[in-house]
């Protein structure tokens, strides 16, 4: 048990609910390691009172925060900074002390590239289907455009939403980068063997017998199935992916890694592969046990 005295720095989670979160385990387990004396716990902040908590957490020396829904995009506005990435993404997950306040980072989409990184999926040059369209899809597609993809696919039950998600990032590649489907018509989506990101809530617990896409012929051609849920460990996506033959991974690396970069902002401390390994393990088991 680490000693909480003086000189004990404060991180913390704000959002509206917060109870549910695993980033104390993630965060507390890597001061631990690292030696940080740093403590990290949830501040729950009701609607209207954004402004305020930013501004308090300021006021008491909290060295960083990070940001959960409701809050990513409204947090911008009471930011002294923001990082380019985070501004093309349109959201902000982590805010760290600055001149003046808090610059706000997106550390999401960085976590998700660096956990399809750890697990062999490649990006560059190639086409990938988003499914929905959502703030997290288009933070997706901007990462995928980052990083080099060739193109992304937005299938979404409703259409024009998949194509506001993609003028907006187009907007951004300044070219043709995104390209906007109905979910039924995914058979119009070149190409054999797809890497599709799940980018959609559906599916969550409670709901765990649900799936976005239902259709068997989808699944033939998803080669790598990414569901950014990551409970259930297995979500319906990932079963149908699998029946299928495909590769199938949920969100709980992603939600490793974006607390990983996280801390090393905070503290500059760099997180070895070992505990970013041990932390992936014991999120798997903490997910199994809910």
């Amino acid at each position: 048990m680490r000693e909480i005295d003086g000189h004990t720095r404060t991180c913390g989670l704000i959002g509206n609910p917060v109870a549910h979160t695993q980033s104390p385990l993630i965060q507390n387990h890597m001061a631990q390691a690292t030696g940080v004396n740093l403590v990290y716990v949830p501040f729950p902040v009701a609607q209207g009172n954004l402004e305020a908590a930013v501004k308090g957490a300021l006021a008491l020396d909290l060295l960083g925060l990070n940001v959960t829904v409701p809050y990513k995009s409204d947090v911008m506005s009471y930011l002294a900074e923001i990082d380019p990435l985070a501004e093309r993404i349109g959201a902000v997950n982590t805010l760290v002390r600055c001149e003046g306040g808090y610059k706000g980072y997106n550390t999401d989409m960085p976590g998700l590239y660096r956990a399809m990184q750890q697990d062999g999926v490649e990006i560059a040059g190639r086409n990938v289907v988003i499914l929905g369209a959502g703030g997290v899809a288009r933070a997706v597609a901007v990462m995928l455009l980052e990083k080099g993809a060739a193109g992304a696919y937005i299938l979404n039950r409703t259409v024009d939403k998949a194509r506001a998600v993609a003028e907006e990032v187009n907007g951004i590649a300044g070219r043709s980068f995104a390209q906007a489907y109905a979910l039924s018509d995914y058979g119009q989506i070149p190409g054999e063997k797809w890497l599709v990101i799940q980018a959609t809530s559906v599916g969550m617990h409670p709901h765990v017998d649900c799936a976005v896409m239902e259709e068997p012929a989808f699944y033939r051609h998803v080669e790598t199935g990414y569901d950014l849920i990551f409970n259930p460990g297995v979500t319906r996506f990932m079963k149908l992916t699998e029946a299928a033959g495909g590769r199938a991974y949920n969100g709980a690396r992603m939600l490793v890694y974006q607390g990983v970069i996280a801390y090393e902002l905070w503290t500059g401390v760099t997180i070895g592969q070992d505990t970013a390994d041990e932390l992936c393990r014991m999120m798997a088991q903490a997910l199994a046990v809910r």
